[in-house]
């Protein structure tokens, strides 16, 4: 990524890691590090699996909500409790391409 956008993390998930309390707080590094809040993600094993940077790579699922590790009720609850859309972050990934969602995030002050 370029020098604009180095803040921005995003995570195999689409979560944006580097607006997270617990990355700011320095209690995890996202989920690319060695030292993710999560561990045992299942998301990540398979992201890392494929060898994708993102789940918006995922070529299995035309419909990201059809896949279980990442739609699912823990991840709805996930997504209610922070606010986010992992589903319509990865979707935006897939429309506008990694980097640009990078942008599009350090634009709008969402680091």
């Amino acid at each position: 990524m370029s020098d604009q956008t180095q803040e921005i993390v995003i995570a195999y998930c689409g979560l944006v890691c580097s607006n997270c309390g617990s990355y700011l707080k320095g209690k995890c590094q996202g989920c690319h590090s060695d030292k993710p809040m999560n561990r045992n993600c299942k998301i990540k094993a398979c992201a890392m699996d494929f060898e994708y940077t993102t789940c918006a790579e995922c070529v299995e699922f035309a419909d990201l909500k059809e896949c279980k590790k990442l739609n699912n009720l823990i991840s709805k609850f996930f997504g209610l409790v922070f606010g986010s859309d992992r589903v319509g972050n990865l979707n935006h990934i897939r429309e506008i391409g990694l980097d640009a969602y990078a942008v599009e995030k350090a634009a709008s002050g969402e680091m």
